[in-house]
């Protein structure tokens, strides 16, 4: 009796697999007992490859830190063996202690490069995040590197030799850029994304791209070509999309520095489930040019434009990946950037700014920044623990003489939430159909009700969202000044979400985030703490505001709350369009009060220390 051959995509899929598998050496495989399959049955929340401090009690009033009783929890990247003492202490450096420690002569590209691209190895096992695997390429040019340096000559520019990873989005010349689409596998890019061309001409070393979810419009990270991405915090909740193979590489330290695109959150929501920080510029300031989307060339431009930026593992990486990056004058290879240099911080772009560095406290006048607080969007209301963060956050600042006040954006909010999801798709998705269809490939779970061929919007239509659009611009633009002009405020503190990170596939609405695409305001996330126990507390009152809000709802009430332990808590800030480096200062500011200084340190030793490479 004949066999029936598997779907052409699933073949796709096998090949696509067995091509990563073999770019993994045999000596840096994990051993079965410790991969998430054997342990992931666990029930909630003993399903983490991350260690922690605490007793993750919380304290009931947000940012409960640590572990719950009796919680497995496995340190894989450093219970493995794998790694060498010197490589952790390289691979937990972030980017600007690498640029030090090689600037330094403290360590060279090579054994940079080499521990970086183990780590990342030892990531992917447990949480199947990267897509395309480029370790001897990413070794070859480390070798160049430490060549130009060894002939006396200075560093190509602030990421000499720094290990960097990149969505599966941006093309790097030679290897595909599938975006987890079965008919766009085995076509290698025959060139860089400007992006990527910007980067490497600053000194980075690309050494793999990361996963993203099917069609890239799921904020769960999900495809048939490659799989599902695991949140390593609580392999039971979500690592976000569209950026989540970024998310749980960085939150593993498998990568020096990250980058991601956003286009209704999908930077800032795998950085909250991570426990990073990401920024989204305006679109006008980083080059989006040679990335692949998955539809028409440029077809993106008529509706809502995506953005690009840095998923990292401090403030200070944001700032030095924005610095280098608009400091690579991209406008002069991408008409759609605006020229404008970096004009640099209020804050040294020498002093450190982030966890751990007293410093930015003191280059940055705290009396000067103000700072509003914006609660809801009046479409979904925020579950208790959210709403108890910013309350934490704000009682913070204030206390380190912050002027910080609430301001009430719902009229506003409230009908930015619509436009967004009525512009994500006006060119229609029969592309992408198209594409699926070539190889028999069906839609992810997730997008099974959520997506569906349609024809475009005619010009008319469009013309009145944009319209629309226009005049929210024109209205949020008064938020910012007084009744003198004056200004008012220098950012926004906001939700990420409604909720805390929640179970695989279970995401509910991203208006906290997608309004900002749709004003293209500037925004990011920084990391506040852990959900603990105590955070558990607390109920939503009053009735259900709609079909969003109801939804959302149903991931608190009656709910097995547990599923939230130990997962990373959040805050978003926003600046006004084109105000990046505001965002930065403010960021780099909240960053420094809610993360005093500890005994840790993201810098590499003082004196070198002897290779083992």
């Amino acid at each position: 009796m004949a066999t029936e051959s598997p779907p052409r995509y699933k073949l796709i899929s096998y090949l696509k697999k067995d091509e990563q598998y073999s770019r993994i050496p045999s000596s840096w495989l994990l051993p079965a007992y410790l991969i998430p399959a054997s342990y992931a049955a666990l029930s909630p929340p003993d399903v983490s490859v991350l260690a922690r401090d605490g007793n993750g009690q919380g304290n009931g009033k947000g940012m409960g830190m640590g572990m719950g009783q009796g919680e497995c929890v496995l340190d894989v990247p450093r219970g493995c063996g794998l790694l060498t003492e010197r490589e952790l202490r390289i691979t937990e450096c972030d980017a600007t202690g690498v640029a030090e420690g090689i600037r330094r002569g403290v360590w060279s590209c090579r054994e940079v490069v080499g521990g970086f691209c183990k780590r990342a190895a030892i990531a992917h096992q447990l949480t199947n995040c990267l897509t395309e695997i480029m370790f001897t390429e990413a070794m070859q040019r480390a070798e160049e590197l430490d060549r130009h340096l060894a002939e006396g000559k200075p560093p190509l520019g602030p990421l000499h030799g720094v290990p960097v990873s990149v969505k599966d989005t941006f093309r790097v010349e030679g290897v595909d850029a599938s975006i987890g689409i079965a008919s766009l596998c085995f076509k290698p890019s025959t060139q860089n994304s400007t992006l990527v061309s910007t980067l490497l001409s600053a000194g980075a070393i690309i050494h793999c791209k990361t996963n993203v979810p099917q069609t890239l419009m799921a904020l769960d990270t999900h495809n048939n070509v490659f799989g599902r991405t695991l949140n390593p915090h609580n392999t039971h909740v979500t690592a976000g999309g569209s950026t989540g193979g970024e998310s749980a590489l960085l939150a593993l330290k498998g990568s020096a520095l990250g980058v991601g695109t956003d286009i209704g959150g999908s930077i800032r929501i795998p950085a909250m489930c991570g426990g990073l920080w990401g920024l989204k510029g305006s679109w006008e300031r980083v080059s989006m040019k040679g990335v692949e989307g998955g539809d028409e060339e440029e077809g993106g431009k008529v509706g809502i434009r995506a953005s690009a930026g840095p998923v990292a593992r401090s403030m200070r990486d944001v700032e030095l990946f924005m610095r280098t990056v608009v400091g690579g004058r991209e406008w002069e290879r991408d008409a759609d950037v605006v020229p404008l240099p970096w004009r640099g911080l209020a804050s040294s772009p020498s002093a450190g700014l982030g966890t751990g560095n007293s410093e930015v406290g003191k280059m940055i006048d705290k009396k000067k920044l103000r700072i509003a607080i914006v609660r809801r969007d009046g479409i979904v209301e925020p579950h208790p623990p959210i709403l108890r963060v910013l309350d934490s956050v704000s009682t913070k600042l204030q206390n380190a003489g912050i002027t910080v006040e609430e301001l009430d954006l719902t009229p506003l909010l409230s009908q930015c939430h619509s436009l967004a999801n009525a512009l994500f798709n006006v060119a229609g998705s029969n592309y992408m159909f198209d594409l699926l269809s070539s190889t028999s490939e069906p839609l992810s779970p997730w997008l099974h009700t959520r997506m569906k061929r349609s024809p475009a919007l005619p010009l008319s239509a469009i013309q009145k969202l944009l319209a629309k659009r226009t005049l929210l611009q024109s209205q949020f633009l008064q938020i910012w000044k007084d009744e003198k002009g004056e200004k008012k405020f220098d950012a926004i503190i906001t939700p990420v979400a409604p909720h805390a990170v929640p179970p695989i596939d279970r995401w509910n609405s991203a208006g906290y985030t997608s309004s900002w695409v749709l004003l293209d305001y500037a925004a990011g996330v920084v990391p506040v703490g852990v959900f603990g126990r105590g955070d558990m507390e607390g109920e939503m009152e009053g009735e259900a505001r709609g079909s969003w809000d109801r939804v959302n709802r149903e991931l608190w009430t009656n709910f097995n709350r547990e599923i939230y332990l130990n997962t990373p808590l959040a805050i978003q800030v926003v600046a006004p369009k084109l105000h990046e480096e505001q965002l930065c200062d403010a960021m780099s500011l909240i960053s420094n009060v809610l993360h005093p200084p500890t005994s840790a340190s993201t810098s590499p030793p003082s004196l070198p220390m002897p290779s083992k490479l």
